[in-house]
């Protein structure tokens, strides 16, 4: 039997920016370590055209990516929880039972130039991927 990978929950308001990348990223630098979704307490219709181009950018897959609701992971099992915007920190759903939580605001590139969605990218990669590390044990 192979065991299940640890779930990271990345969580912000609208999950079409930054959890989306944050995502994408943690799945992809932490392969077969830990396993990410993301969702927003207010989901948006769609993951922002920025998120996807500085996604692909960075080589990195998006097919598939839509923003999800939060309430549809409170009863899985999440090892962690990461709330990536400060309105999401204070709206972040209770879960039934304890899950660790932290922290990680980001910048909201929501509707500026591409260049500042690279910027949250590189920023996500460089502050959050070590942070899921210290925080797993991995």
């Amino acid at each position: 039997m192979i065991a299940q990978l640890p779930t990271l929950l990345v969580l912000c308001t609208g999950n079409s920016c930054r959890s989306q990348m944050a995502e994408v990223i943690v799945n992809h630098d932490l392969a077969g370590k830990v396993r990410a979704v993301s969702a927003g307490t207010k989901p948006q219709p769609k993951v922002a055209d920025g998120a996807i181009a500085a996604l692909q950018d960075a080589g990195l897959p998006t097919e598939g990516l839509y923003p999800k609701d939060a309430d549809m992971f409170l009863d899985a099992d999440i090892a962690l929880v990461v709330t990536v915007c400060d309105n999401a920190k204070e709206t972040c759903p209770v879960f039934p039972r304890p899950v660790k939580s932290i922290h990680l605001p980001f910048h909201d590139p929501h509707g500026e130039p591409l260049e500042s969605f690279l910027t949250v990218r590189d920023d996500i990669r460089a502050r959050l991927i070590p942070a899921v590390r210290a925080h797993l044990g991995l």
